[in-house]
């Protein structure tokens, strides 16, 4: 592990302890050159299918780019922190579940709507609105009215 400070490659390990879930472990090292300490991070990687893109593409599942589009839905929300983790982590748990060694954008953009939708209404219509490319005011005034007249049986975290 480089120093975030100067660069070096040799440093010790302080402490360690296992995250919330026994999922990550937590590690405080100090760096043998210039003894600054800094927090790393551990956790089991992972086989997660290949992404399918819309336009055919593949590339490696990106657990940073679904966690970025839910904070952002989110953002201003009463929806924490740890319910987005949690979130991210139940859909990431889904897709390793799965036989599949590929998975669609499709798919994966359904299954966040669908997790959203259990958590905030706003949300879910902000994710919705960007994922399904929404043209015009018309369609979300559409999504609204579903939202209102099939309301969902949810389970509010924050």
């Amino acid at each position: 592990m480089k120093c975030p400070r100067c660069g070096h490659v040799d440093n010790k390990v302080v402490d360690s302890r296992a995250g919330k879930d026994g999922d990550v472990i937590r590690r405080r090292r100090e760096c043998l050159s210039c003894a600054r300490r800094f927090t790393t991070y551990e956790r089991v990687e992972e086989e997660l299918p290949l992404v399918v893109k819309r336009d055919g593409r593949r590339e490696p599942y990106d657990r940073q780019k679904i966690l970025s589009g839910i904070r952002k839905a989110c953002e201003k929300r009463p929806v924490s922190a740890d319910t987005i983790e949690h979130l991210v982590e139940s859909l990431e748990q889904e897709f390793q579940s799965g036989a599949e060694k590929e998975i669609s954008t499709i798919r994966i953009g359904e299954r966040v709507m669908s997790k959203l939708l259990q958590v905030d209404d706003v949300a879910y219509v902000r994710f919705a609105s960007v994922y399904r490319q929404f043209k015009d005011v018309s369609q979300f005034v559409e999504e609204i009215k579903t939202l209102i007249s099939e309301p969902p049986g949810r389970t509010t975290k924050s």
